[in-house]
């Protein structure tokens, strides 16, 4: 944490931010977005054949 002393001395602490990652046009953070995308539609479509039984 980065400490920083103010005017009348109160100190304030800040977090440290990660570094920053550029990233190229089209260039995907990997293979987990599609894993997630057909993770959550296979939930919803559970989610939704539940509710209808339930019914």
């Amino acid at each position: 944490m980065q400490v920083t002393e103010e005017d009348g001395g109160r100190l304030n602490a800040f977090a440290r931010e990660p570094r920053m990652e550029v990233m190229e046009a089209g260039e995907a953070r990997g293979a987990n977005s599609k894993v997630l995308l057909i993770g959550g539609a296979l939930l919803v479509i559970l989610m939704m054949a539940v509710a209808v039984g339930i019914s």
